[in-house]
């Protein structure tokens, strides 16, 4: 836990959006692997095999029903609320980038793309294998990831991955 519990807390908060529901993800898995720590076969490192247990924990509540219901009443009382508190809105908005914002916007299966390859600086091989699918389905998920934040995004906040070839 306290070798890869900071890493896979980040790493959940990327697909669940929330600090407590990470929270909740992150024990779940570490219970489940000490439940089955057995089954771990060392033919990949501990924290690619954490982090695939993360992934398909996220998967599930993602789908779940009290996931949909809880980001439905959450986006019933932002926009009954927007009204009375157009300061705090301003404020949240000025510190949060717009580069940000619009990867965390992103569908997941572009979202985790990103996340795994530029933040998590995996290669393209160790996402295959996370992730379960093809390299080229990689590639294709960040191209097309890419272009929708292109679409959506600054030109001066996009500088950096102007010229960069996946």
């Amino acid at each position: 836990m306290d070798e890869h519990g900071e890493y896979l807390l980040r790493f959940i908060y990327v697909y669940v959006k929330d600090w407590s529901t990470a929270e909740d993800i992150l024990q779940e898995v570490f219970v489940a692997y000490y439940l089955k720590s057995h089954q771990f076969e060392s033919r990949s490192s501990l924290k690619t095999y954490l982090s695939k247990m993360a992934i398909n924990r996220c998967h599930d509540h993602l789908r779940s029903w009290k996931n949909r219901r809880i980001v439905f009443s959450d986006a019933m009382t932002q926009w009954i609320s927007s009204s009375k508190s157009t300061e705090k809105t301003y404020e949240h908005q000025v510190v949060r980038s717009d580069l940000i914002k619009n990867v965390m916007e992103l569908p997941i299966t572009y979202r985790e793309s990103i996340i795994l390859y530029y933040y998590q600086q995996l290669t393209m091989k160790e996402i295959s294998e996370l992730l379960a699918c093809p390299e080229n389905t990689i590639k294709t998920r960040l191209r097309r990831a890419k272009r929708l934040l292109k679409n959506n995004t600054d030109s001066s906040e996009w500088e950096g991955f102007q010229d960069e070839q996946i």
